[in-house]
């Protein structure tokens, strides 16, 4: 008879064990949406495809910034996060959160672009000269262009005289010769050169390019269990689909167009770490700008 009761409290025991790892309700944010409706709006097909896929739950954990996001990882109150990977350098520094899925987005890289009738052939060309990026921070507008100008020996803190502006106007800017070059997310800016009818072909020209840049992700936070991590990360490359078709349901997401989810790992981003380094922020302990 006590066999037996202790079998059952062993099935018992085991069971809820089962049930509850697949019955977690994690916390979800999005470092660049604010306000909870927004989320809802984005990134809700996103979460219900995550649940269906993973069968957990999901809530939405609204953030107001990069450093709210970071705070929320260290103090346990948010599980996962999908951020870029100049926030995610950051954020691995100050909260040991790790890369758990890349969001693979085609074509990701940054450039370097002039008037074609400026006489710039090359980056070392625009030493002494005015080039504006893009948001402070941002991984393709600011820290990959400023890295692919020291690739090719100007240093872009001392060499240059810098400034940051929305991409839109730097674009502009240099049409109009109030700049001699910007650094740029290279197919957000062929974007903006192609809706300008104002400029004819051949109007500017590309005279450095970078390689294809690090991934976005969703990232886990170093509280949540690394086996139900493993889950939720085999879960997704399983259902990836539904999960790429349900992120791109929204026409905020469509930098993702073409997209693949991969599995990834932190040494990826040392190359985002060098260009902190090169931008002059070479303990990648605070976010630039805030």
């Amino acid at each position: 008879m006590r066999l037996l009761k202790s079998a059952a409290v062993a099935v018992a025991v085991l069971a809820a064990s089962f049930s509850h790892s697949f019955a977690d309700n994690f916390k979800l944010a999005v470092t660049d949406v604010e306000g909870l409706e927004r989320l809802q709006v984005e990134w809700g097909p996103f979460k219900e495809a995550l649940e269906n896929a993973t069968e957990h739950t999901f809530e939405f954990f609204p953030v107001t910034s990069r450093t709210a996001a970071a705070e929320a990882l260290r103090a346990k109150r948010v599980d996962f996060v999908v951020t870029g990977p100049a926030e995610y350098i950051v954020i691995n520094k100050l909260t040991e959160a790790t890369p758990l899925i890349g969001l693979g987005r085609p074509d990701y890289y940054c450039a370097i672009v002039v008037r074609a009738d400026s006489g710039l052939t090359r980056p070392a060309d625009l030493k002494g000269k005015k080039v504006a990026f893009g948001d402070i921070g941002s991984t393709s507008n600011m820290l990959c262009p400023m890295q692919l100008m020291a690739d090719y020996d100007v240093d872009p803190v001392t060499d240059i005289e810098k400034l940051h502006t929305s991409r839109n106007i730097a674009h502009e800017a240099l049409k109009k010769g109030d700049i001699d070059g910007m650094g740029t997310n290279h197919n957000s800016w062929i974007n903006v050169r192609n809706k300008d009818e104002s400029v004819p072909n051949g109007f500017f020209r590309v005279i450095a390019r970078s390689g294809d840049l690090p991934n976005d992700m969703l990232m886990v936070a170093s509280h949540v269990d690394p086996a139900t991590a493993d889950g939720v990360r085999t879960s997704i490359l399983d259902n990836k689909d539904a999960i790429v078709s349900a992120i791109l349901q929204h026409e905020e997401n469509d930098k993702y167009s073409g997209m693949d989810l991969v599995a990834i790992e932190d040494g990826a981003y040392d190359l985002v770490r060098s260009m902190y380094s090169t931008a002059g922020f070479p303990q990648y302990d605070n976010f630039i700008g805030e």
